[in-house]
């Protein structure tokens, strides 16, 4: 993992690999951002017009590499784009700082130290850069030849080391920002590694395993039912998807307990470990990816790990349901009818629709603790991807003051999200003439039924939303921003930041 420390340091006596600073685009060409007031020095005041001689505008995303001035420790200047200059006495938005960071991590890749003098006002600043930083060194090369030891063999490392300058080392919201921003960023990119895994090496047992071993290594309370124990305790939905694959299924109980906690938040994350629909197959082209049907439980037990590295006060239990939907002679078939662990009958119409399945039991599991609230996260429907696109989840919640609550939570924090709705309409096509309920509706609206479903299982009276993160929890494109290909640790920061207002009170 990618150090990250602050520093009182100038600029040109700071040893290091490079210094980046930043560059904003206004009406009249690229501006040079504050903190790099000593790096435009050493080019006389004239930094910015080096840089649009060289092609630089200040637009989102944009690097631009230069020699070091004459005097400087460092041989490199890395320019990045910070987008629009914001207006007079309005400081730089937490995102694109953010992204810049995680731009310039990137671009210096196989840096051994960098030293980052972008734009700090204060100490939520000096915390977006420093987790923008560590998102964007991130890389998973465990299975590649050179992923263990890269010197000598053709690879590069991530950037070890990030350098914040124009912070307050003994500063304690500057240290705290920094402690928060490394424990998010650490266990966003251990969800990132668990969806990168192969299925072959992460199946439900296995992943189990590693939530045993990270609960013991941070002080955490686990529960794992296995399949005796899930057949003992009727829980038909996640044994029905499991049904079909030689790995067999587990239930995760992971608790987080605080001795001042007021509230009691419960998540709950599908974790399909492979998906391959099961009977109802997928077509061609579908299947590649399917190791990442179980971001929503690597985004649940990050999260869960990272309250409490954070010490919130709140207690947060995190569900994991694990299963591998795999077609066999044991497999659920369509027309099968399944008794949930809510006593509920379930038909099952199509075998690809299992997430809701195995999600069901675990809700209905967190819902018998009586929690304040329940989240549950899930790559969930394709029709959430056609809705919002690649890159923005979609929220759905018993209660619009808690969606509209999840929802300004994600902005605060970076997430792209957007409040969706539960028409009532839509839950007759759900009805079952052999059970209580099938597990399909209607084709047009398919994520909003999904949630219609999910709602089914909730305890009377306990507050609940649902995240669709199946456009933006595997990123097929090039990295951006602070984003990598593959696995990307969508709604992690999310959920962190609900948890961090749960604790403070702040909603309801």
């Amino acid at each position: 993992m990618t150090a990250l420390t602050l520093s009182t340091a100038a600029a040109p006596g700071l040893r290091a690999d490079a210094i980046v600073v930043g560059v904003a685009k206004d009406a009249k060409g690229p501006v040079v951002a504050p903190g790099a007031e000593a790096v435009d020095a050493a080019y006389d005041g004239k930094l910015a017009d080096v840089l649009e001689t060289l092609g630089a505008s200040g637009a989102e995303g944009e690097v631009t590499k230069l020699p070091a001035p004459s005097g400087f420790k460092a041989s490199l200047v890395l320019a990045v784009g910070l987008g629009a200059a914001p207006e007079k006495d309005s400081g730089y938005d937490a995102e694109a700082l953010r992204r810049a960071a995680g731009v310039a991590a990137r671009a210096l890749v196989g840096a051994k130290k960098a030293a980052f003098a972008l734009p700090l006002a204060d100490a939520a600043d000096a915390g977006a850069v420093g987790e923008g930083a560590l998102l964007g060194a991130y890389s998973f090369d465990a299975y590649k030849e050179n992923g263990k030891d890269v010197k000598g063999r053709g690879g590069k490392a991530p950037l070890a080391d990030v350098v914040l300058l124009g912070g307050k080392p003994r500063d304690k919201a500057y240290k705290a920002a920094l402690e928060r921003a490394t424990a998010v960023a650490e266990e966003l990119n251990r969800a990132r590694d668990l969806i990168n895994t192969p299925p072959n090496d992460l199946n439900p047992a296995a992943f189990a395993a590693l939530a045993q071993d990270a609960a013991k290594a941070n002080g955490l309370k686990i529960q794992v039912l296995d399949e005796k124990a899930l057949a003992k305790g009727g829980y038909g939905g996640i044994l029905g998807v499991g049904a079909g694959s030689a790995a067999a299924p587990r239930l995760v109980k992971l608790s987080y307990t605080s001795p001042k906690a007021k509230k009691h938040l419960a998540l709950v994350g599908k974790g399909i470990t492979y998906d391959s629909g099961g009977i109802s197959l997928k077509p061609a082209g579908h299947n590649e990816t399917m190791k990442c049907d179980m971001s929503g439980a690597a985004a649940v037990f990050a999260a869960v790990v990272a309250a409490a590295r954070l010490g919130l006060e709140v207690n947060v239990t995190g569900w994991l349901a694990l299963a591998e939907n795999m077609p066999s002679g044991s497999a659920t078939r369509p027309g099968d009818v399944l008794r949930m662990f809510s006593g509920k009958t379930v038909e099952v119409l199509n075998t690809d629709a299992e997430g809701r399945l195995v999600l069901a039991d675990a809700l209905w599991a967190a819902s018998q603790e009586k929690p304040d609230a329940i989240v549950d996260v899930a790559t969930l429907t394709g029709a959430m991807v056609l809705a919002l696109g690649n890159r923005t989840f979609g929220i759905m919640a018993n209660d619009d003051a808690f969606r509209s609550a999840i929802h300004e939570a994600a902005e605060e924090v970076g997430e792209e999200a957007w409040p969706m709705p539960l028409p009532e309409h839509l839950r007759k096509g759900m009805d079952s003439p052999t059970a209580d309920i099938a597990n399909m509706g209607e084709r047009m609206g398919g994520g909003l039924v999904a949630g219609l479903f999910l709602r089914e299982f909730i305890g009377d009276g306990i507050t609940w939303a649902h995240l669709d993160i199946a456009g933006p929890a595997f990123n097929e494109q090039g990295p951006f921003g602070y984003t990598p290909k593959g696995g990307t640790g969508s709604a992690v920061r999310t959920l962190v930041r609900l948890a961090e207002l749960t604790a403070a009170g702040d909603l309801g």
